[in-house]
């Protein structure tokens, strides 16, 4: 009886409303927001980098500029799946540290490398940042499954990968104005900067688990292993890569992460573009206008993770049914709106608010698929984003070019009616197939054959704590 009600207590939430959880989710949201930032900067940086009415500009061709735009990627999904797998085994904060300390080092580096290497330097700069960056996704996924609660996934979780649009959007509104004013270089000085920043920060308040935390209470860190299942020493387990191939709600969730790449990166490259050929916006206008989907996006993932995880906490849906709810909603509803879009010429503004609500109804996802890889293999949810983000990238770089084999007129609101509709068709087909065959239930070969406890009297116990946890939050 006494061991019950030391467990009791060790489950309950702690009474201060903000914990060391928090902070590690703070500082992965800010993982988040640099690394788009680094990401996405060569995107309006090259604009002024190629300008032949200033100075200090190169002449690239516009095939020239469309490799340098892409070898990011090449380098990108080359090491998801490995970065799984490190991420599980050696812990996910060394990795994390690497990823953002070197894509901070490589953009300082891009002013010089385009100065005195020409663009084929700034490709090798952009395919380093693209490999480090690898290790992101993964690591992040490593970190939710061994930080956050299960009652507070959701909404911590739609934080964190919020960063992601947050960053987008900062960079899309100050590189055109940090560009007119100090010059293209400092785009790329600015995030290498914060970056580093971060990587030093984090280097001392960062952990890979509660269990290595130098700062965490005993009581948090009770709450959390008893919430997550994650008392006692943990094993490093082999992982089941038969089973994990062949897993068809697994298959169902690479699906839904493509369908989801395929029209987000369609909308990330081709509306800068769309906006000032066949909106005639300019260009400065451009980037707050480009940016306005991502802010959308970025303040809507707050109410979805809330609504997601109250909703679980009222037992009103099932984990699947609610994940595949909201995950319909963030692919569903994009599809609609593309549809509309496509016809709406006249009017900017009209224009702006629905590519806004795109990306706003588009937040749906942060509580959809990004959450089922925890849901359904917590002990290789980094190896299990790690191989989803592999193929959903190779998407991320095959849309945009099929984009530009669609559009032969980029002033032809036609041509671009086709790329919307497109898009529409991939997120209605391969939502579906997620809806159809997707589960969030906890597969079988999460845990090893033999089982992770010495004693099965532990197992129960564990059972009964996490049962206590969610009756009791």
């Amino acid at each position: 009886m006494s061991s019950q009600i030391k467990n009791d207590e060790a489950a309950e939430k702690p009474k201060s409303s903000l914990g060391v959880r928090h902070l590690q989710t703070v500082m992965l949201f800010f993982a988040m927001v640099i690394a788009y930032g680094m990401r996405v900067n060569m995107s309006i940086a090259i604009v002024a980098m190629t300008d032949s009415s200033r100075e200090d500009t190169f002449e690239w061709s516009m095939q020239t500029q469309s490799v340098i735009l892409s070898s990011f990627f090449w380098g990108y999904v080359v090491l998801q799946i490995p970065g799984g797998a490190l991420a599980a085994r050696f812990g996910s904060k060394i990795l994390l540290l690497l990823c953002i300390g070197i894509n901070s080092a490589a953009s300082l580096l891009v002013p010089v490398a385009a100065y005195y290497g020409d663009w084929q330097s700034v490709c090798a700069c952009r395919v380093v940042q693209g490999l480090s960056q690898g290790f992101l996704f993964p690591c992040t996924h490593n970190l939710i499954g061994k930080w956050v609660p299960l009652e507070e996934k959701s909404r911590l979780g739609a934080f964190m990968y919020a960063g992601s649009q947050l960053g987008t959007a900062l960079q899309s509104m100050a590189a055109g104005y940090i560009s007119e004013y100090w010059g293209w270089p400092f785009i790329f000085y600015s995030t290498g900067a914060l970056g580093a920043l971060w990587t030093v920060i984090y280097a001392f308040l960062g952990s890979s688990s509660p269990q290595t935390s130098r700062i965490i209470s005993a009581h948090e860190k009770s709450y959390i292993e008893h919430s997550l299942g994650h008392v006692g020493q943990q094993q490093k387990l082999k992982t089941p890569w038969k089973s994990i191939v062949t897993s068809v709600p697994f298959i169902s969730l690479i699906i839904a992460h493509c369908g989801q790449n395929w029209g987000l990166w369609t909308l990330m490259t081709e509306t800068p573009s769309y906006m000032g050929n066949v909106l005639g916006v300019d260009i400065k206008s451009n980037g707050l206008m480009s940016a306005a989907p991502y802010l959308g996006m970025f303040i809507m993932s707050f109410p979805v993770g809330y609504i997601s995880d109250y909703v679980l906490k009222k037992k009103w849906l099932s984990v699947t049914a609610s994940r595949k709810i909201s995950n319909s909603i963030g692919m569903y509803g994009p599809a609609t709106i593309l549809i509309i879009l496509s016809y709406v010429r006249a009017s900017t503004t009209a224009a702006v608010c629905l590519l806004t609500l795109t990306m706003v109804l588009n937040a749906g996802h942060y509580a959809g698929y990004l959450l089922v890889h925890i849901d359904m293999a917590p002990n290789f949810a980094s190896i299990l984003m790690g191989i989803t983000n592999f193929f959903a990238n190779i998407i991320g770089i095959i849309a945009p070019l099929v984009a530009g084999a669609i559009i032969k007129d980029e002033n032809n609101a036609d041509d671009w009616r086709n790329v919307f509709y497109l898009s529409s068709a991939v997120y209605i087909v391969f939502n579906t197939v997620f809806v159809i065959f997707g589960s969030s239930e906890t597969q079988p070969w999460n845990e090893p054959e033999e089982g992770n406890h010495k004693e099965t009297g532990i197992a129960n116990d564990l059972n009964q704590d996490k049962e206590h946890v969610l009756h009791k939050i």
